[in-house]
Formats: C-alpha cells, structure tokens, sequence
C-alpha cells in the first residue's frame, strides 16, 4: 500500500514525540538515530540509516558528498540533531539534502529540546519553479 509524505511525517512525529518523552534529551544523535529508525520500521515504513547523497561537479559524481540520517520509504527525510539550539545551517543543510534528492518533505527534530514540539522543524522543498 502507498503511503503519502503528509500521513509518513504524522507518523514520524508522534514517534519522535514518543521517543523523547521515554529516553529524554542530552544523548549522542546516533543513540535517537537507531532507536527512531528501529520504531519506524516496526510501524511498517522503509528506513535507511545514513544514506549517501552524491554531489555532481564538472560531470564527476562523488558519493563522499553528504550522508542522510533517516530516508523514509524513499518519500521524507529525517536530520537529527542533538544541540542545545538549532541554527540556520542546520535549517540550510536539511533544505540541501531535500533539493540534491529531489524529496518533497523533510524534518529536522533536534532532540536537545526540553520538550520536542519544540524540536522539530518541518520543510518543504518547491520542486517546480
């Protein structure tokens, strides 16, 4: 069954919310990474952990690029983070990944928030201009 971006972030969300409420804030991103990728799937979604995104220059592709924390069912991505505040750059970068893969949806859910509603940031890539 196919599943849209809008009902894949619902999901996404209520799971990070979840996740934040049982293990709190203040651990590595790479402990969320694998608990969050874990629940996801046991909800039935696609995940892939650290996805490389290959940068083109000249014609030459080079996988060293950048590396996507969570692809979810190929639809969304996921940029996790564990910082006290989030910056622009963490906003720009979340924004370069959705434009290099050509994906519609991401968010960006910093676990280093007190209370994650105020963690997570959505974001729409306009692919037609």
């Amino acid at each position: 069954m196919e599943i849209n971006e809008d009902k894949i972030g619902s999901i996404i969300i209520d799971t990070a919310v979840n996740l934040h409420i049982d293990i709190g804030s203040g651990l590595l991103e790479s402990v969320y990474e694998v608990i969050l990728a874990k629940l996801l799937s046991k909800k039935g979604l696609s995940v892939q952990r650290q996805v490389a995104i290959p940068i083109e220059y000249e014609g030459e592709y080079f996988d060293e690029g950048f590396r996507v924390d969570l692809f979810i069912n190929g639809k969304v991505i996921i940029e996790l983070k564990s910082v006290e505040k989030i910056t622009e750059a963490h906003k720009k970068q979340l924004l370069t990944y959705l434009k290099l893969t050509n994906t519609k949806l991401g968010f960006l859910l910093n676990f280093g928030t007190d209370l994650m509603k105020n963690g997570i940031i959505r974001t729409v890539n306009c692919l037609e201009e």
